[in-house]
């Protein structure tokens, strides 16, 4: 789980403007800050499949909002993965 500051963090990366949270691209960047912790949690803890299904959840859905945006704005979209250190 992200703390506040992980999380406000994670939204510099990615915002439009100072208060937005709810562009692809603020999404995109807090949930590729949760998808790294909960990596990290289950690399110690191998046997926890609930959170391995959140993960996977988390992982579907990033690429859904990343799917989006390459088809709205391509220039934000690879600027993004840039930033945040995707693949491409």
């Amino acid at each position: 789980m992200l703390t506040k500051r992980q999380k406000a963090n994670a939204l510099k990366k990615g915002q439009r403007h100072d208060a937005d949270t709810g562009s692809p691209e603020a999404q995109v960047a807090v949930l590729s800050k949760r998808i790294d912790e909960l990596a990290s949690h289950l690399k110690k803890n191998h046997k926890d499949n609930h959170s391995r299904r959140g993960l996977l959840q988390m992982v579907a859905d990033r690429r859904k909002h990343l799917k989006y945006l390459e088809g709205k704005d391509s220039k934000v979209y690879s600027k993004l993965v840039k930033a945040l250190g995707l693949k491409k």
